[in-house]
C-alpha cells in the first residue's frame, strides 16, 4: 500500500492512520489503532501502542515506549529514553479495567530518562528535565527538575531555552512604578521611613496604590516547593507585597512572561485584571500580603491555561 509518510525497512508501522511527512526509523514498531500526526520523527527503537495519539511535528527520540492512554499534542518533544507509565499498581498478568490517561500539552519538552506517571498533565510550553521523576503535574510554562520533580523555575517569553526566567533587579524601583512589559503589570515603591526604633511601611490607599483596595488576605506558611496562584482574574486588580521574607511571582499576559522578586515591605507589584499569575519560591518565613480591589468572586477567577488564553484572545 502506498503511503505519504516514510518507515525505515526494519521499521513496522501496522497503523493506518500516520500523517503526511511523518519518518518512522529502524527497529521503531507502531502498533495499529495508533495516531500520528503529520511530520512528526520516530527515532530508532520507539514502540508505539495502539491507543497512543500523537500530533504535529512531534518529536519521539530512541528507546521509547508510548503505551494506551497517551495523548501527545503537538510541537512535543520526548527525549531519549524517557518513561511513560499507565497503571499505579502493575502486576504481571492483572491488566487495569482502564488504563489511566496522561496528557503533554502544546509544545512540551521531556528530558532524556525522564519518568512520568501515569494520568498526568504536562502543561503547554512546559520542560521536564532530564532523569526527573514527575509525580503530579506540571502547570504551563514550568521547568520542572528532580525526584520528584519541583518546579525549577517558569519560561520567560523572550528566550525559552534558559533555564531561569527574566527577573526584575530589586533595584530597579524607583519613586515612580516600574513598567515590567506584561500588560499594564507594574513595580510600586511604597512609602518607607527608618529610624533606630525601627522600619514602618505607611500605605494610604486614595494616593499610594492603584486602586482603593476592597479585600485584603495574607498567604504565609507556603513550603518551598509549592506554588500558589496559577489563575487569572477577569475584572479583579490585585496589589502584592512580601510584608516578610521573600518570593517570587510570574507574570503571563498569554504574550509575554516575566519573573519578579518580592523581598521587601517597600516594594508592591501591581497586577491588572487578564494576567495569569503564579507565586512560588517562598522563603520559608514569607508572608504575603495581597489586597484587591473588589470582594471575593468565584466567577471572576480563570483557573484553566486554555481557557486563560482564549480570554486574553
Amino acid at each position: 500500500m502506498e503511503t505519504n509518510y516514510y518507515c525505515h525497512p526494519q521499521g513496522l508501522c501496522e497503523s493506518e492512520t500516520v500523517g503526511e511527512g511523518t519518518r518512522i526509523w529502524a527497529f521503531a514498531h507502531v502498533l495499529p489503532g495508533a495516531q500520528i500526526g503529520r511530520n512528526a520523527n520516530i527515532c530508532d527503537g520507539v514502540f508505539v501502542e495502539g491507543d497512543v495519539v500523537l500530533g504535529d511535528n512531534v518529536t519521539v527520540k530512541c528507546g521509547v515506549q508510548l503505551w494506551d492512554g497517551l495523548r501527545v499534542r503537538d510541537n512535543v518533544f520526548i527525549g531519549p529514553n524517557a518513561t511513560f507509565t499507565n497503571d499505579l499498581f502493575p502486576r504481571s498478568k492483572v491488566w487495569p479495567k482502564q488504563v489511566l490517561l496522561t496528557h503533554v500539552e502544546l509544545g512540551a519538552s521531556i528530558g532524556a530518562n525522564a519518568t512520568i506517571l501515569p494520568g498526568l498533565t504536562i502543561g503547554r510550553n512546559a520542560t521536564v528535565g532530564a532523569g526527573a521523576v514527575v509525580t503530579k503535574d506540571v502547570p504551563p510554562n514550568a521547568i520542572v527538575v528532580g525526584n520528584p520533580a519541583r518546579i525549577f523555575a517558569y519560561h520567560s517569553n523572550s528566550d525559552r531555552a534558559t533555564a531561569r526566567a527574566e527577573q526584575v533587579s530589586p533595584n530597579n524601583v524607583g519613586d515612580t512604578p516600574v513598567e515590567l512589559g506584561v500588560g499594564r503589570c507594574q513595580l510600586w515603591r511604597l512609602p518607607a521611613f527608618e529610624d533606630m526604633r525601627g522600619s514602618l511601611v505607611a500605605t494610604e490607599f486614595g494616593d499610594d496604590l492603584p486602586f482603593v483596595p476592597q479585600r485584603c488576605f495574607f498567604v504565609h506558611h507556603v513550603p518551598n516547593q509549592k506554588v500558589r496562584g496559577e489563575h487569572a482574574h477577569k475584572d479583579l486588580e490585585q496589589f502584592l507585597c512580601a510584608v516578610h521574607g521573600e518570593l517570587s511571582v510570574v507574570l503571563d499576559n498569554g504574550r509575554e512572561r516575566r519573573e519578579v522578586r518580592l523581598d521587601t515591605p517597600s516594594k508592591g507589584l501591581y497586577i491588572p485584571p487578564g494576567i495569569w499569575g503564579t507565586q512560588y519560591k517562598f522563603s520559608s518565613n514569607a508572608v504575603l500580603a495581597v489586597f484587591s480591589s473588589h470582594p471575593y468572586n468565584p466567577d471572576d477567577y480563570i483557573r484553566d491555561y486554555d481557557e486563560f488564553l482564549a480570554f486574553v484572545g
